[in-house]
């Protein structure tokens, strides 16, 4: 792979955190639609299940775009291609926002997540150009901190500007920072970087790389259990208990919270546990999280307790499995990485569309339980995935 030129020790400083906030962008544009379905729903004159669809079908267009744009894309100089990627995401938010019919709305959104598929993966593997090897796991961890905020601040945000501005405001406002996280980036990311060509032959290498295969199978399971309930969680609060708007942010907020705090620990625990007693420990709490919300259904309380406990848990064991497969085939990185995104949307696609069909059928309180069925199995593959004890170490996988 290429190096940068010599002056980019001057921009690399601050580089991760351009990556981070472009991550932010990202997440605001694909979790939008979960902060203010009832608004979506209502000004579109769609049901709640039709407006959860825009999560659905966002993430299969995800799904598909990720390996293939890193395929198409490997070859491209990384500060052009993230550059351009969220410019894209800023003006597909701005268009957004005048969408005159949910047709239209569904459409820009397909788009520009077919572009935008490409950047949380390729931020990960531009990270790796970037720091030493000994900082990877905490710059990779700390990237995914993007997705945290866009959680903990973005989707409360949504929340409260949709109830009060409506969803055309949330585009607009989305679009803005995206031009801004833009700007910060194309000054900040050193030029020159250039990571290893994916072609057909990485991909048939990943096919055979068991571990590979089995953290990618984690990753659907993980992604498959929350969205049962994520995609959903604002009208199940109103529903189960009555919550206004304002509460409804209020747990968005809890969720996102918890979930910069667990990227924090997971920062700075990673390079001294290693990735795997990491991931266990915060799969762990994603378990205990949704069982609280399983059990605790209807009383919002509890239910905002258990969205606590699962959010220190929802960010951190995403960014646990990209730096485990960044360690389990390090040459492999670029194509698992965009691959485990993949699979990842693949979660949230199967994960909503369960989610969607539960409560069209008002299976309000089954929604829980099938999370803790998807999440349990999950946990019981981390630890199937133990690395050996004679490679055991703090860089484990």
């Amino acid at each position: 792979m290429k190096n940068p030129p010599a002056d980019g020790h001057v921009h690399r400083r601050f580089a991760p955190t351009a990556l981070m906030l472009g991550n932010i962008v990202t997440g605001c544009s694909v979790l939008a639609p979960a902060g203010m379905l009832t608004e979506l729903s209502s000004g579109l004159g769609v049901t709640i299940r039709d407006a959860g669809l825009l999560i659905t079908f966002g993430a299969i267009v995800l799904c598909i775009g990720s390996p293939v744009t890193a395929w198409l894309t490997s070859r491209i100089e990384r500060r052009t291609l993230l550059a351009a990627t969220l410019a894209v995401m800023a003006l597909s938010n701005a268009a957004s926002a005048f969408a005159p019919d949910y047709a239209s709305l569904l459409v820009i959104r397909l788009i520009m997540l077919a572009v935008g598929a490409l950047f949380t993966p390729q931020a990960a593997g531009t990270a790796a150009l970037i720091v030493p090897p000994e900082k990877r796991g905490s710059t990779i961890a700390y990237i995914f901190l993007g997705w945290s905020l866009a959680a903990a601040v973005g989707l409360p945000l949504i929340t409260f500007i949709a109830s009060r501005y409506g969803w055309r405001a949330v585009y607009g406002s989305i679009g803005l920072i995206g031009c801004c996280s833009f700007l910060l980036l194309a000054w900040r990311l050193p030029r020159g970087l250039v990571g290893s060509p994916v072609d057909l032959k990485t991909w048939a290498a990943l096919g055979r790389n068991r571990m590979v295969i089995l953290l990618l199978s984690i990753t659907t399971l993980q992604m498959s259990g929350q969205f049962v309930v994520f995609t959903f969680m604002g009208p199940l609060l109103t529903k189960l208990t009555h919550s206004g708007p304002d509460a409804v942010g209020l747990v968005f907020a809890l969720y996102g919270i918890c979930g910069f705090i667990g990227i924090v620990i997971a920062t700075r625990i990673v390079d001294s546990w290693g990735p795997y007693k990491t991931s266990l420990l915060f799969t762990s709490l994603l378990l205990t999280g949704v069982t609280g919300w399983a059990l605790g259904a209807g009383s919002y309380p509890w239910m905002a307790a258990s969205v606590a406990i699962w959010g220190l848990g929802f960010a951190s064991t995403n960014s646990m499995q990209q730096v485990r497969l960044v360690i389990a085939a390090p040459a492999l990185a670029p194509a698992s990485v965009s691959l485990n995104t993949s699979v990842l949307y693949i979660g949230q696609a199967v994960g909503s569309a369960i989610g969607g069909t539960l409560f069209a059928r008002d299976l309000l309180h089954g929604a829980g339980y099938v999370s803790i069925g998807f999440v349990a199995l999950a946990l019981t593959m981390v630890v199937l995935t133990r690395p050996r004890r004679a490679v055991a170490s703090p860089a484990e996988a």
